[in-house]
């Protein structure tokens, strides 16, 4: 008789359940110490609390690699998740749900069967892992960020990587070289976010460029829109104090305050003046309509407006100025084929990402290190935390 074995999917690898029923996982007091050795996390849930757990340490099957998680960066979505829960219809937060997706660490266990990493190496961790079926038309011609059976680790239900052992399959690491620190290469990726949304958009050596939101990914838009000779650059943002970084980061930028109050017409007026003239692309980092128009009336005739930022459902466009002006308006989601570019940009200095770490929290302290990426007064561009 014969028999079929059927391989698990990564769905079933990584099932939150598998934590979550565990008789090892805990929710920590208010105040607990954990233990130096314990396999802590910050997790969030529907009731929009924010705190640490217990979780057990895992064991690498074949394929995979039990990884020490040294840096993490809080995402603006981290932050949604726990205080909205949720981000449109299809991730919502609906049980405990570790957070986290920016992330580098070491390896300190290898699988069955894994022969390109060893204990001690240094990798950054890239947290989208696609089904790689060659059924899967996504993952077969190289969109695999479009792969409907995507395990994105800190998109619920899936678990994140802010946490101190996380499992992980072993081809989705990169190798981080000597001179590339866990602390840049966790920030790899909102670097592959900017990155992803620079070759889309097709961006030219000398091509004057917009940038809207002066927040970590346009920041790293910025960097990014520079390295790859962009000129001028001007950005935008509605608090002086993150143009003034943008400028400490990019001193060649010029910036333009949005004034509460003023119409994207003068707004765009304003960028205008500064750039010499209308532009030729728009790095949307925001998604608030508004400055997605204001962008728009800052174009050229045949221009782009690339839309990273992430906003409402539905929104109005000036249709007839974009016909009449030729102006072409593309979206990105996610990223694919970014991390090696990424870590050689880093690697090589074409990209300088550390000044962008503005606050430093140990692990244990990770729910104070979201109430501060939370709060805008507290000036911070990116929180990262480390172990």
């Amino acid at each position: 008789m014969s028999t079929t074995t059927v391989q698990a999917g990564n769905a079933e690898i990584y099932s939150p359940l598998k934590v979550l029923k565990h008789p090892d996982f805990r929710i920590l007091a208010t105040g607990e110490t954990p233990a130096p050795t314990a396999n802590i996390a910050a997790f969030y849930n529907p009731a929009h609390e924010i705190h640490l757990v217990e979780k057990p340490k895992p064991k690498p099957g074949p394929g995979q690699v039990l990884l020490h998680v040294r840096a993490t960066g809080i995402c603006g979505s981290d932050v949604h998740f726990w205080q909205h829960g949720r981000i449109g219809d299809s991730m919502v937060v609906t049980d405990e749900c570790g957070s986290g997706h920016e992330s580098a660490g070491e390896v300190v266990e290898v699988g069955e069967g894994v022969t390109q990493w060893k204990v001690g190496d240094r990798v950054a961790i890239e947290a989208g892992v696609p089904c790689s079926q060659p059924s899967c038309d996504a993952c077969r011609t190289g969109r695999y960020n479009a792969c409907p059976d995507v395990v994105f680790f800190s998109t619920p239900p899936f678990h994140g990587t802010l946490t101190r052992w996380h499992l992980h399959p072993a081809q989705w690491l990169h190798r981080l070289p000597d001179n590339v620190s866990f602390e840049e290469g966790s920030l790899c990726e909102p670097l592959a976010v900017a990155l992803a949304g620079i070759e889309r958009a097709g961006l030219r050596l000398g091509d004057p460029v917009l940038i809207c939101g002066a927040g970590p990914i346009g920041l790293v838009s910025l960097l990014s829109a520079r390295a790859g000779g962009a000129e001028p650059i001007v950005i935008t943002d509605l608090f002086q104090n993150r143009l003034d970084f943008a400028k400490q980061l990019v001193p060649g930028v010029r910036t333009v305050l949005i004034k509460r109050g003023s119409t994207p017409k003068e707004q765009a007026e304003e960028i205008k003046a500064a750039a010499g003239g209308a532009l030729k692309l728009a790095m949307e980092c925001t998604g608030v309509e508004s400055s997605v128009h204001t962008a728009v009336h800052s174009m050229q005739f045949g221009g782009k407006v690339f839309i990273i930022g992430v906003g409402k459902n539905e929104q109005v466009f000036p249709f007839m100025h974009l016909s009449a002006n030729e102006i072409d308006v593309s979206f990105q989601y996610r990223y694919a084929n970014q991390y090696p570019k990424a870590i050689r940009l880093v690697a090589g200095g074409l990209i300088d990402v550390k000044p962008l770490v503005t606050h430093r929290f140990k692990l244990e302290d990770a729910v104070s290190a979201f109430h501060v990426a939370a709060d805008p007064a507290q000036g911070a561009i990116k929180v990262q935390i480390q172990d």
